[in-house]
């Protein structure tokens, strides 16, 4: 058995033993009120995970900066193509350049 599934069969067992021992407090309380105190306990994590998960939502939308606008990813999209048309066009030319100097060597 790897590693993964080890951890993975830890987690199952883990898992139905919380489901477990939460249905007996609930349930079955060993004290009086313990049902009432594991179920308002219950539900003010899953209101504050869901309310914290939307604060850092908030947070993150409210310090990332704003994307660039489309026109000038197209600009500088077009200048790069010009620039890469043009270094091609040198490199043409620059090779033309030297075959005809090689055939007027081999002459």
């Amino acid at each position: 058995m790897s590693r993964d599934q080890v951890i993975g069969v830890l987690l199952v067992i883990v898992g139905i033993i919380g489901i477990i021992i939460y249905g007996w407090l609930v349930f079955f309380p060993p004290y009086p009120k313990w049902d009432l105190i594991v179920l308002k306990l219950t539900g003010f994590v899953a209101v504050g995970g869901v309310l914290g998960i939307l604060a850092w939502i908030g947070y993150t939308l409210a310090t990332t900066p704003p994307p660039k606008p489309i026109e000038e990813i197209e600009k500088e999209l077009e200048e790069e193509l010009k620039k890469l048309e043009e270094e091609v066009k040198e490199e043409k030319t620059t090779e033309e350049g030297g075959k005809k100097e090689s055939k007027e060597e081999g002459k």
